[in-house]
């Protein structure tokens, strides 16, 4: 331990055997130690004693839209990741779609890689993309290093990343699991969606109807039956209907080899409550009542849904008009996924260890990112720092993703972020940034 160089003490540090006073040791950018609060510290170390804030290990998110390059008026690799830092966020997986080029060819991963490189202040993988006619594509993609594949069952809402129908979903998933892939999917059905009422306006009850729980889980049974068929590993992306939660527990009790996601929004916000012609509220699929999201809740405690990732999907303001029909769908809710989610988990009686699991285990675990997710010996000493009774009301001037809408402005939320460390550097302290040390992360062959 005498090679430490950082000792990061508090009285409540969340560790994988729970909470306790601890000094973490840290060499490099590694931690090599967790040790009582009041072990020596190694000469030479330089000692940070946050008090009573918590030290978690840094978030995980697995599902943001950065949209750079192409549409970077939307979001972009500086203004995301220095949202995640805030939100204590240390690690964020960017999605292939609605940037241009989309991540669908090794060469087009090597673009996104080559604008990412000097503006992430967080550590950034890639997901690729999986369309009717890029097969060929996939194998060299996973050799490039991405951590699996994208798809939409239903349309993306960018023309430039078609949806896959039953028999290409099925070409995809017998490549994809030929090399021991994972595929990561958009489940909503589009004969349902097409079947569904379409009256457009401002009222969200109407958007609603439009995306039906059955278009959900149709999907999510297809896919079932087509992992099951090839054996392949598939993971259902922001799950919003409770009614797939018995089929997916049926299917995981077989042996199928599927995990799930949802998210902050469909856990904290309500359809009941969205006024109407407020489109920051829309995503797809849509936020649903407040009898579904107890639901999920309580497939979240049972394991049912392994994690929580943000979908964050930003666009310029003037994409959400107040017509459901066609403002653009997606939740902008990157830097506050954390105070979000502990401030409904504390209500329900979680503690934040439930919340280190959902956001940070079992994210990095479904990306094989073993260095990631825990506060122990050999893993990356990554940290935010958290004031857990302290509330903030949103202030959308505060954010720092490119576009400020949200659909959490004005809610009062608990849990500050004081500050957030990445590979043992501190990265954002009581809102000052460094300059950007972000690394861009392959996925472990």
């Amino acid at each position: 331990m005498s090679g430490a160089e950082l000792v990061l003490r508090s009285t409540r540090v969340v560790t994988p055997e729970g909470t306790r006073a601890a000094s973490i040791q840290v060499t490099g950018e590694t931690i090599t130690a967790v040790l009582p609060y009041d072990a020596p510290v190694p000469a030479g170390a330089r000692v940070e004693d946050v008090g009573d804030h918590v030290v978690l290990p840094g978030l995980v998110d697995t599902h943001v839209h950065v949209n750079d390059p192409g549409r970077t008026e939307w979001e972009g690799f500086w203004t995301a990741t220095r949202a995640a830092a805030a939100g204590g966020v240390t690690t964020l997986v960017d999605m292939p779609l609605n940037s241009l080029p989309p991540t669908t060819t090794v060469d087009h991963l090597e673009t996104k890689r080559k604008v990412a490189a000097d503006k992430a202040h967080v550590d950034v993988g890639f997901w690729g993309g999986a369309l009717p006619d890029n097969v060929p594509d996939l194998r060299p993609l996973h050799e490039a290093g991405v951590f699996g594949f994208k798809a939409f069952l239903s349309p993306s809402g960018v023309d430039e990343f078609p949806h896959l129908d039953h028999e290409q979903l099925a070409r995809s998933l017998a490549e994809i699991s030929s090399f021991g892939g994972l595929l990561i999917v958009h489940a909503e059905d589009p004969h349902h969606l097409a079947a569904a009422p379409q009256q457009g306006g401002p009222h969200y009850r109407n958007f609603l109807a439009s995306r039906p729980r059955d278009a959900e889980n149709t999907a999510i049974a297809a896919l079932i039956a087509q992992a099951k068929r090839f054996d392949a590993r598939v993971h259902v992306l922001h799950l919003s209907s409770s009614d797939a939660l018995p089929l997916i527990a049926e299917a995981r009790a077989e042996g199928v080899r599927l995990t799930v996601e949802t998210c902050p929004h469909y856990l904290t916000l309500t359809a009941e409550e969205v006024p109407d012609g407020a489109s920051e509220f829309k995503c797809c699929p849509p936020i649903r009542e407040a009898a579904n999201q107890d639901l999920l809740w309580q497939a979240l405690a049972d394991g049912t849904i392994d994690c929580v990732v943000t979908d964050h999907s930003p666009s310029t303001a003037d994409l959400k008009t107040d017509d459901f029909a066609t403002a653009w769908g997606g939740i902008s809710g990157l830097q506050l996924s954390l105070p979000a989610m502990w401030t409904a988990a504390r209500a329900r009686g979680h503690a934040l260890e439930d919340v280190v699991r959902w956001m940070s285990a079992r994210t990095a675990a479904l990306v094989g990112l073993t260095g990631k997710g825990a506060i122990e010996a050999g893993r990356d000493a990554d940290f935010a720092v958290l004031a857990p009774d302290e509330t903030f009301t949103v202030d959308p001037a505060a954010l720092q993703h490119r576009n400020r809408v949200t659909a959490y402005a004005g809610r009062t939320l608990y849990g500050v972020v004081k500050s957030t460390w990445l590979r043992g550097r501190r990265v954002v302290h009581e809102g000052a940034f460094t300059e950007p040390k972000g690394r861009l992360l392959s996925r472990t062959p």
